[in-house]
């Protein structure tokens, strides 16, 4: 099987290709913005390897027909470019810091008020809509997305319930505090990684 000699330029070859309904200019921006992107990568991470860099990135068909569906709110895919003129691109209508913070905070909020129902509920509902926003953003990977959600909202969630449920889990409040804090700094430093990896 031959095997490409620069799988860079073949990655933007195929968004490229998938970004033909594109304007030139708007696919000449996608294009350069992620050639940009991949640089940098490369140069904070220079022990990942290019495949995981750009499986990181996405599928080139997924990324495409997210700009197409960006540039449907500017100009009509698919008209001419005008010279001299550059519509701005929506980036996304939620800005990335949002789901981030619908992740973490309302935690938090749980953690100060245990007895309190509705702070419990409240947290729970806050971080449901906080994971779904993240998994619809634009501004990360399907890598980054899954971890995140893996991270921040199932597996947190599958703890408190073994804790809650379970005769195991020691008795008093230090015990308690001591895993509140836990979950809280896995939360925090899930966030903080996924906002240094979101996309611009």
């Amino acid at each position: 099987m031959k095997t490409s000699a620069d799988p860079v330029r073949d990655y933007l070859s195929a968004v490229e290709r998938e970004a033909s309904a594109l304007p030139a200019d708007r696919r000449r921006e996608l294009l350069a913005d992620l050639a940009e992107h991949i640089e940098v990568t490369r140069a904070e991470r220079p022990h990942v390897t290019i495949g995981v860099v750009l499986a990181e990135l996405g599928d080139p068909r997924t990324i495409a027909a997210t700009a197409l569906a960006e540039a449907g709110d500017g100009v009509a895919v698919g008209a001419p470019a005008h010279s001299g003129a550059h519509a701005p691109v929506r980036r996304g209508k939620v800005h990335p810091l949002v789901p981030l913070l619908m992740l973490t905070l309302p935690f938090l909020l749980a953690a100060v008020f245990p007895h309190v129902p509705a702070a419990g509920f409240c947290s729970t509902l806050f971080r449901v809509i906080g994971a779904v926003l993240l998994c619809t953003s634009v501004h990360w990977s399907t890598v980054r997305k899954t971890t995140g959600v893996l991270l921040t909202a199932v597996l947190p969630t599958l703890a408190i319930s073994v804790w809650t449920w379970s005769s195991a889990a020691p008795a008093g409040d230090t015990p308690a505090t001591l895993a509140n804090l836990a979950t809280l700094a896995l939360l925090a430093g899930t966030a903080a990684w996924l906002w240094r990896g979101r996309r611009a």
